[in-house]
């Protein structure tokens, strides 16, 4: 079953690469008391990932601090090493995005948000969307209807509707 708006978040665990190697993060320790914003892409380095998706919050980091977020989190089916270097590529760890990686797809299958296109080399990955998350509890949910589009999932689109 997909999460929908008003849902509480599952609680998945994350990783990140930390100055000693990779290290888990509970997604329920990073939301719980906390105005947090999480989008998330079908794949690193991916066209509309790494052209749109991501730099959409870069550009709008600044008015989500305004509303109150208090953290912007980036979530990929990938490894904590790509996720840190393409944070890096494109200026996502600059701005304050947080990168984490959601590596054998865990997060995104409890979320019921995961996907394959075995023919562009993609399995079990995850559809794009972004969502407004306070305490723990999806408060704004918007999904793209295709992996290509990044609309109403994109930082302005987010923000449209908070």
């Amino acid at each position: 079953m997909t999460i929908s708006q008003g849902d509480q978040l599952p609680d998945a665990t994350l990783v990140r690469l930390g100055d000693d190697g990779p290290e888990t993060v509970s997604l329920a320790e990073k939301t719980r008391g906390r105005k947090v914003v999480i989008f998330a892409v079908p794949g690193a380095y991916t066209p509309t990932c790494h052209s749109a998706h991501v730099p959409s919050f870069v550009r709008t980091k600044d008015q989500f601090d305004a509303k109150g977020v208090d953290e912007i989190i980036c979530v990929s089916v990938n490894d904590p090493f790509v996720m840190k270097a393409w944070g890096e590529s494109t200026g996502a760890a600059n701005a304050g995005i947080t990168m984490l990686a959601d590596p054998d797809s865990s997060m995104t299958k409890a979320l019921g948000m995961e996907f394959s296109a075995p023919p562009a080399g993609l399995v079990d990955r995850s559809k794009r969307y972004a969502m407004l998350v306070e305490d723990g509890k999806v408060t704004l949910f918007q999904p793209e209807e295709a992996p290509g589009m990044c609309e109403v999932s994109a930082g302005e689109g987010l923000l449209e509707n908070m």
